[in-house]
């Protein structure tokens, strides 16, 4: 097993710690340690009491329970408890695919979607989501993908990186072509309770016994530095990532429990006013997009903090991602990390200003209207 380099977090090694501006990032502004102790009411006597003895392999019992309840049907051993949903993601992949296997992907994707599977030496067939389509996934073509041959199918709404997301009524359509092959539908919901067009999605697993559901701290909840995700799913593949996590973290560490445990049990306060933020910072990007209709279309994005821009008229988006970082310290990913070099990924889960000069230096960059 050889796993392919990863192009996004390439461009963003070393730009993302000295960019002036980010309007790259996937998730919204993180908290601060003082912030979230005093929204999760964290005091010292809480700190204090934590041992750094090692925690259990999947995870803290309370954790898992909290976000069975929140997000689940309720039962913790259907819960692991991860460094991140990379790792997760990572774990059930190890865990479910074998060299030769048919799996599902969408394109354009976060590279771990696709990659691991790659790697372990499945047969990719990718489900494309198109921009003249607003990136919105044809369930019909799912369909003719499928065969007796598919292990797995992959699907991530809201979308990373253009957006796109779908309602509990596709996700139904989606559920049940899959299981007419009986395959494992993977999840990657990492921004389900960030929309702005209705309400978050259902949770997979509510609806159909086979799939298997990945969170984050990270993206939705200002969390990012806990480095704390989970999947949800059967029972028997949490026990399979278990004997796979032996080789690798063997678990998480019991202060980022203490502080993911209450997270979680709090998660509306720490998500509410994140999405507040970021309907504000969309509306600025959409009346940013109509302003410079002559050099940028977009399909607005539905979830997420991030959008999918395509510039008319850059010729090589990679080196004008490369001159807009040099000339004026903003970050944003080319297309190129994605497969589609004629796009970029433009985040807007930050600071308000923060975007508003970013565009500006943006708009300067890509000349006249």
């Amino acid at each position: 097993m050889r796993l392919a380099r990863a192009p996004l977090e390439d461009w963003l090694r070393d730009y993302y710690f000295t960019a002036r501006i980010d309007i790259s990032s996937s998730g919204v502004n993180p908290y601060s340690i003082a912030e979230l102790r005093d929204i999760l009411g964290i005091d010292i006597a809480d700190l204090d009491s934590v041992q750094f003895r090692d925690s259990r392999s999947a995870g803290d019992p309370g954790l898992r329970v909290a976000i069975a309840e929140r997000w689940g049907n309720g039962d913790p051993e259907r819960v692991m408890a991860a460094n991140g949903s990379s790792e997760a993601l990572f774990l059930v992949m190890m865990a479910l695919l074998r060299s030769g296997d048919e799996v599902v992907v969408p394109e354009p994707a976060y590279h771990s979607l696709v990659s691991v599977a790659e790697a372990i030496g499945c047969r990719l067939r990718r489900w494309r989501l198109r921009f003249e389509e607003g990136f919105q996934p044809d369930v019909d073509e799912l369909a003719s993908l499928m065969s007796e041959r598919t292990r797995m199918v992959v699907i991530n709404f809201p979308h990373n990186p253009t957006g796109a997301s779908i309602d509990i009524a596709t996700l139904r359509r989606i559920a049940e072509v899959v299981s007419d092959t009986g395959a494992f539908l993977m999840c990657d919901a990492v921004f389900a309770e960030l929309t702005y067009n209705g309400p978050p999605l259902t949770d997979a697993t509510l609806l159909y016994e086979r799939a298997i559901s990945f969170g984050t701290l990270s993206k939705a909840y200002g969390c990012p530095g806990l480095r704390v995700g989970w999947f949800m799913g059967p029972q028997e593949v949490v026990e399979a990532c278990i004997s796979i996590r032996d080789y690798t973290t063997l678990a998480l560490s019991p202060l980022v429990e203490l502080f993911a445990i209450r997270a979680v049990r709090a998660a509306d306060l720490l998500l509410h006013p994140k999405l507040q933020q970021a309907t504000r910072n969309l509306s600025m990007l959409q009346d940013w997009i109509a302003q410079h209709k002559a050099n940028v279309e977009c399909a607005l994005p539905a979830g997420g903090v991030v959008a999918f821009p395509r510039l008319r008229n850059v010729p090589d988006v990679e080196e004008f991602c490369h001159s807009l970082m040099r000339k004026h310290g903003v970050l944003l990913v080319p297309g190129t990390c994605f497969g589609m070099p004629g796009h970029v990924r433009l985040g807007f889960g930050g600071d308000t200003d923060e975007l508003r000069d970013g565009l500006s230096c943006l708009a300067e960059m890509l000349g006249p209207l």
